[in-house]
This record gives C-alpha cells, sequence and structure tokens, in this order.
C-alpha cells in the first residue's frame, strides 16, 4: 500500500457489539432483531451528542469516531448506562448487553470509513470488556486519566489477535460511586467530603416533591389490627397506605411514563395529608410488574391499606381503574373506575384522593384538602412535559439529565407561571452538582438557588422547590438555612421518606445527633427500599452514641442493600475498629480504599460541626488502618 495515496489522522475510536448475540437471535430473531434495532437508534443519538460520529454498523456491531478520546468515553460510559437502563425492562433472558472497547491510534481514511490498527485495537478490547463493561488502551487511558472522574483497572498487557505488540488494557469501573465525584474544585473537596451520601438521593426524590422530619399523625390513634394470617405481626396502628404502581395498560409502551408519573402525583396529593401515613413510592415501586397480594404487601410494608390500579390512555381519552384493599384481609373497601378526556386529569386525580381520604375517615380541613390537590398548570402539555422530564430524571445518567432538562424548559415555555416546572429546572443544575458534571459547580449552585427562589416566588407552598433549597445549602455547609428549609418541605408534604433522610444527615453534621437519629429511623420506616444513605447516617449516629452494635446491625444492612457505596464501608471500619473486630475493619479499610481511593480522615471528618464527633470518627477510623 502506498500511504502518499491516504489520508492519515489520529483518532478516538470506539468499538461496539453485543454479548450473546447468536443465542439472543436463536432463541427470537424478531425480537432481537427489534431490540437491536432500537439499542443502535440509540447509540447512534448519544454517538452524534458526544461529537462523534458513526462510521459502520454492521450486525450487532458497530464503530464511531471521535476526535477526542474524553468524548468518546463520556459517550460509552451513556450508552452503559442508558441501555441498563432500558435492560430492566426486559425479561433477563432477553436482555442486550453491549461491550465497548475505545483506542485512540492512527487511521487511514477512505470514502468515510476508516482503518489500520487503530481501528483493529478497539475491536479487540471490545471483545475482552465484560457485557455491559468498557475496556480502554494505554493510550486512550494517558488521555483522560488526568481529565475524568471515572475509576479504571490496570488489567496488565494483553497480547491480541493480529496485534504485534501486547497492548495495555484498562477496565472503566461501572459502578455509580466511580463517575461524577472527581476532579472537584478545592473548595468542593474540602467542604463536601461526603458528597458522595447525596448522590442517588436527590435524583430520584425530586420525582415526588418534598421533604419531612417529623409525621404530625392524627390525635386519635386508631385500634390497633393484626394481620389475620401472620400471627403477631402488625400492621401499623395509624392510618396508613401503599400506592401501587399503576399498571400502564396503553398499547404504546412509550406511555409508561403517563401511568408512573399519575402514580407519583396520587402518593404526593396522599402525602400531604398530615393525619395519613403514606409509605415512599420509591419502596412501593419495587413492586411494579410483579404479582403481589394486597395482603404480602400490607404485611411486608406494615400498612392498614392498599391503593392498586391501571392507567390508560387512548388519544385524549383517560381511563382510570382504582381499588383499595383491606390489607388485614384482602377484602375491597372501595373501587371505582374514571374515564375521562385527559384535560380533566387533575380533577381525575382530585376524585381518586378524595375517594380515598373518605373511606377511610380521616377528616380534613379545607384548607388541607385544598392544598392536597395541585396546581394545574395554565396549559396542559407543560404537566406532559414535566412527567417527561421526570421520568428522563429517574434514570440518572448525563445524557438524561440534559433530555429532563429540555422537557421541563419546553413546560416553562408553555406555562411561565409553573412552580414545578422551575424546581425541576434547579435539579438539573442541581445534579451536575451532585453527580460531578461540571466544572464550574459554584455556578451551578446559583442557578439551582435562582431556580428554586423562582419556584417559591410562584408558589411558596411547592415542597420539591424547598426540598432543591435544602440541598444547596447542604453543599455550602450552611446547616442552619438547610434544617430551616427542610422543616418547611415538612409542614408541606409530611410523608416523603426522602425529607426524613436529608434533614437527618444535616442535623448529624450539626451536631444533634439525637434528633437525626429520629428522623433517619421515620425515613427507613417510610421507605424499606431506601437508595438514599439513611442506613450509613443512622449507623454513624448510633455510634457517636456509642451503641456499636446497633450501628453494626444497621451498617450491615446497609451494604447489603448497597454494596458499592463506600459510605456504608467507612461507617463500618469505624465501628468494627470499635468492638475490636480488627480484620473486619481491616477489611472495611481495604473497601473504602478500592471504592474511593482519595478517601483522606481530615477531609472526611470536617463535615462535622461538633468537635467531639469529628474526634470520635477519626479515631475509630485511624484504629481501623485508614488515613
Amino acid at each position: 500500500m502506498n500511504d502518499r495515496h491516504y489520508k492519515r489522522k489520529i483518532s478516538a475510536i470506539l468499538s461496539a457489539d453485543v454479548a450473546g448475540y447468536s443465542r439472543l437471535m436463536g432463541d427470537d430473531e424478531d425480537a432481537t432483531v427489534r431490540t437491536l434495532t432500537s439499542y443502535r437508534n440509540v447509540i447512534s443519538d448519544l454517538v452524534q451528542q458526544h461529537h462523534g460520529q458513526v462510521i459502520d454498523s454492521p450486525g450487532d456491531n458497530l464503530l464511531a469516531e471521535f476526535s477526542s478520546v474524553v468524548d468518546a468515553l463520556r459517550c460509552g460510559w451513556d450508552v452503559q448506562k442508558e441501555i441498563e437502563a432500558r435492560n430492566s425492562e426486559l425479561p433477563e433472558n432477553r436482555r442486550m448487553n453491549y461491550r465497548i472497547g475505545i483506542n485512540l491510534g492512527d487511521v487511514i481514511e477512505e470514502e468515510g470509513r476508516i482503518y489500520g490498527d487503530g481501528v483493529n485495537v478497539a475491536a479487540r478490547l471490545e471483545s475482552l470488556a465484560e457485557a455491559g463493561g468498557i475496556n480502554i488502551s494505554g493510550s486512550a487511558y494517558d488521555q483522560v486519566k488526568s481529565k475524568l472522574s471515572y475509576r479504571f483497572e490496570y488489567q496488565g498487557e494483553q497480547p491480541v489477535k493480529n496485534i504485534k505488540d501486547p497492548v495495555r488494557s484498562y477496565r472503566v469501573v461501572m459502578t455509580s460511586e466511580a463517575a461524577g465525584t472527581r476532579p472537584r474544585t478545592k473548595k468542593a473537596e474540602l467542604k463536601r467530603p461526603v458528597l458522595k451520601v447525596l448522590l442517588l438521593g436527590a435524583a430520584i426524590a425530586v420525582l415526588f416533591a418534598g421533604f419531612a422530619v417529623w409525621v404530625y399523625m392524627h390525635t386519635r390513634s386508631l385500634s390497633r389490627s393484626h394481620m389475620g394470617d401472620a400471627p403477631g405481626q402488625q400492621i401499623a396502628d395509624k392510618a396508613s397506605i401503599a400506592v401501587l404502581p399503576f399498571k400502564n395498560l396503553s398499547e404504546n409502551l412509550e406511555q409508561e411514563y403517563f401511568s408512573d408519573g399519575i402514580t407519583n402525583d396520587i402518593i404526593t396529593d396522599l402525602s400531604r395529608f398530615r393525619y395519613l401515613l403514606v409509605i415512599s413510592g420509591n419502596t412501593t415501586f419495587t413492586y411494579k410488574g410483579k404479582a403481589v397480594s394486597a395482603v404480602a404487601v400490607g404485611r411486608e410494608l406494615s400498612v392498614r391499606y392498599v391503593l392498586e390500579g391501571s392507567v390508560q390512555r387512548a388519544g385524549d381519552t383517560v381511563r382510570v381503574n382504582a381499588q383499595l384493599i383491606d390489607a388485614s384481609s384482602g377484602a375491597h373497601i372501595w373501587a371505582e373506575r374514571y374515564v375521562r378526556s385527559y384535560e380533566d386529569i387533575f380533577k381525575l386525580q382530585g376524585e381518586v384522593v378524595q375517594a380515598i381520604v373518605a373511606r377511610l375517615a380521616i377528616k380534613t380541613f379545607e384548607f388541607e384538602q385544598a392544598r392536597a390537590m395541585r396546581k394545574q398548570p395554565q396549559d396542559l402539555k407543560a404537566y406532559d412535559y414535566l412527567l417527561r422530564g421526570w421520568a428522563h430524571y429517574q434514570r440518572r445518567n448525563r445524557v438524561s439529565i440534559i433530555k429532563a432538562g429540555e422537557m421541563f424548559s419546553k413546560a416553562v415555555a408553555l406555562d411561565p407561571h409553573y412552580a414545578d416546572a422551575y424546581a425541576g429546572l434547579g435539579w438539573v443544575d442541581a445534579a451536575k452538582v451532585i453527580y460531578g458534571w461540571t466544572e464550574f459547580p459554584d455556578k451551578a449552585l446559583t442557578n439551582a438557588y435562582v431556580l428554586g427562589r423562582k419556584a417559591l416566588d410562584l408558589d411558596e407552598s411547592n415542597a420539591s422547590a424547598h426540598a432543591l433549597l435544602t440541598n444547596v445549602y447542604a453543599f455550602q455547609n450552611q446547616y442552619e438555612l438547610a434544617i430551616r428549609a427542610a422543616e418547611r418541605a415538612i409542614e408541606l408534604n409530611p410523608n416523603d421518606s426522602y425529607s426524613y433522610a436529608e434533614l437527618g444527615f444535616v442535623l448529624l453534621w450539626s451536631g444533634r445527633v439525637d434528633e437525626a437519629i429520629s428522623a433517619l429511623e421515620m425515613s427507613l420506616r417510610l421507605d424499606t427500599n431506601s437508595p438514599w444513605n439513611a442506613r450509613s447516617h443512622l449507623g454513624m449516629a448510633y455510634y457517636l452514641k456509642g451503641q456499636y452494635k446497633k450501628a453494626l446491625n444497621i451498617l450491615e444492612k446497609g451494604v447489603i442493600k448497597r454494596p458499592e457505596f463506600a459510605g456504608n464501608h467507612i461507617a463500618l471500619a469505624a465501628t468494627y475498629a470499635r468492638l475490636g473486630r480488627t480484620d473486619a475493619a481491616a477489611q472495611a479499610a481495604d473497601t473504602v480504599r478500592r471504592l474511593d481511593p482519595f478517601f483522606e480522615i481530615d477531609t472526611y471528618g470536617t463535615a462535622f460541626r461538633n468537635p467531639t464527633n469529628r474526634d470520635a470518627i477519626v479515631e475509630g477510623l485511624r484504629k481501623a488502618g485508614l488515613k
């Protein structure tokens, strides 16, 4: 080959293929082709968003070219997270997992195609990657190691087919805690040593709008009941309810966001009634798609009542079926079917909520009933964009957050007085800081604050906006302001588990340990499946009180829930050390170093305002062998 006839250049190459593609095709060719086509479109869109171009996509393979390795790796990460989210909606045997290889090298360009060892190395790295994983070459690693906050594991020099010299290979660690935590500004590194504690909590919490710290329960306790089929198992002695995810019966699966949005709105509206204890949507959504009886749900969540139903949207018509069930017996207390024009969606929600409240015989004042019904935006399409925004936000990756911002912006454009939409935009800015997706965290926090204040100017009773300001103040170490913002959110929505969790950690950092324990325990009461960090903070609170065995029990449960969250292992290391379990403490310390190689005791301790608490934590961590 005469090089003078060809154009050469240095490019970042991303090569992807489907792991187990032959098996998928053998099991069901039609379904595999449908999923492959859908996923290929998703990947192509992400490549374009990250300033790359798809060069070729034969069969299950896809080859893309970027001018920057940073863009290529960010694209690869977002592809895997997006595919992971979409796979969760498929049966396990039909999930399509991609392997990705990325290389920086010299390539030949001819008629829109690229050739050479630069491409071949990317393809070989792809074949070495795990399903759902990313491998990058040494040349690519050298370009991103100081620019991106991902964690990498060196796999040594790998001999690869048709390449003369072995290739340095690095595996990208595909955990949520592995991304978005560094690099940070110096101020953020020192002032927010436990920033990771907020990562998943804020992203999911805003879907339901609200915060809380203490439920003002009905002054007259309802008679205590017991589950008929579970001797000794008590359900709540207060009026309590779990709202299961309404089933989407629409032919269009893309309408899933709508049924989820209706469920979330009913949960939020019910939560505003002070005398009713409502289980968090984050917990009840774990039952989505599962065949489960109301009696079993009542027993597992310790609630008296279970609401279940379905939503079907066809054109401009919405059909909602809802039924209220006595969880102690399985008896149907109330059932209703609603057929409404989509334009009456807010009236429909109000009818469902009011009917449930009437059946539960909870006396509410007129102003409580009015506040429970969400304010209707001036343009109905704005509400639809709001639901779509939260559906994107829940996926918790960079691309989906950007899409969420686009949806919220459309809602604001349609209705400039829509407080919920401004709060959503503020959460998008907050997410950039939470996940480390901005080089200017102070600017993003300022934007989040301005948007939160805008929402409150339009609707002071907007709990989501108060929640947003709680996060902003917490990032700035303005604990008293954060506590006041959370307490106002409590008054507006006394049943949101994240509210308790967030206020709990602010109280803990402030040195108000007993109050923190009350808030954190209520958070776990309302949300037994909390993805936030209530358990790590609750364990740390009991550690500070010297109740190490109780702390250990809580923290070990936290590790089961979130084994890759460093915060659980940090608290465990100190607790094991206090209990004299030297080997376990050393193992927990090793896990901390693996999950957070930049962990420093002195930095971690600065979050705690009380010097005595700070000293107690530092001493325990040093005993565990951390520095």
